[in-house]
Parts: structure tokens; sequence; C-alpha cells
């Protein structure tokens, strides 16, 4: 039911914690990988709004009233995001079809005042989720992880923050479907 133990997670890659995962940054969490390698892993959890607004945060993009989103419990003082389409901005690095991570700052705060990128089509997290080197595959080998290859912008655009480890889980089929059903609690079954 859960992963195959050779499957190497890769970037664009969504990792799903599984349904009874008590860690309390990653409850019911879906993380969008952006980064795998020999040293570590680096990725965003897509689903745990924060309580700011990045006009609140951002003095640059004030004139942008948009949800920002807990990317992870590492260096919540950092600021991150993604965006969706073509690549629009130096330095972003391709994570998937139409997806891209990072990028040139200056570049995405010129081109979101001016219309040239839609505020819908970038996502920001502060912190990020972050693995030690082999301590990703450690995790993915004791199942507390489940890899799905979901293409984002679909699963994303489509789903409020709330619905979307389950929906997730639904759209990969099988066993996976029931287990999006499960409860939060399972002494509640």
């Amino acid at each position: 039911m859960h992963n195959d133990p050779s499957r190497i997670p890769q970037a664009g890659n969504l990792l799903i914690s599984e349904p009874f995962l008590q860690d309390e940054n990653f409850v019911r969490s879906v993380v969008l990988l952006c980064e795998h390698t020999s040293e570590g892993s680096f990725g965003l959890v897509l689903n745990k709004p924060s309580i700011l607004r990045l006009s609140e945060l951002v003095e640059e993009l004030s004139f942008l009233d948009c949800e920002i989103f807990v990317g992870g419990p590492v260096e919540q003082n950092t600021l991150h995001f993604i965006y969706f389409g073509e690549k629009k901005l130096d330095g972003s690095i391709a994570i998937g079809e139409d997806l891209w991570w990072g990028g040139a700052f200056d570049d995405l705060v010129s081109h979101l005042k001016t219309g040239l990128m839609d505020q819908d089509s970038v996502r920001f997290f502060i912190g990020y989720s972050g693995w030690a080197s082999g301590q990703l595959s450690d995790e993915l080998s004791e199942n507390t992880w489940i890899i799905s290859d979901s293409k984002l912008d679909t699963v994303v655009l489509q789903n409020t923050p709330d619905e979307l480890w389950k929906s997730v889980l639904k759209n990969m089929g099988g066993p996976f479907k029931v287990m999006a059903n499960y409860p939060l609690d399972p002494r509640l079954n």
C-alpha cells in the first residue's frame, strides 16, 4: 500500500504525509519536493496557510493582498515562492512541467506590478521543509511519506488547502483512495 522502497524521489514530486503522522508541522500535509540530492532535500508544504498576508510582510509587494503559506518549520524568517506557466525569471529552477521554484526577486516584483505575471500563478511561503543527507530516504522507508506524481497546477489550483491532502490521495486511486477517508484520530474509527 505504501511506497516502493527502491523509488528515488525527485524534484516536482509531492510528498503526502501518512494519515496518522503526529508531527504537528506535517499533519495531513502535502509537500512539494523542490530538491533532492545526496546532500539533502528541500520542500515546501502546499496546504498550510499562515495567518500572514504578503502585503504585511514584504514592503515591495505591499500592493498584493495574498495568502502566505508555511513552507515548513525551518528558517521561518525566509521567503520562498513557486510559480506556474512559462519561465519568466532568471535563476528559476524547473521542478516540473510549467512549474518553477524561485528566481530573481526584483524581476518578480516588477512582473507582478506590471501584470506580466498574474498573482494567482505565484505562491509564497515562509520557511521550508528540510531533510539532511539520507533523512528523507529513511522516512520514506518508514512509510512516513507517500510519493505522488500528481500534476501540481491541477491539484493545487482546484483544491483548498483543507481539501488538498485528501484530494491527492483520492486521485492516486486504489488503496490510497481508501486512505484519504481515514479519520485524523484512529480511535474515532
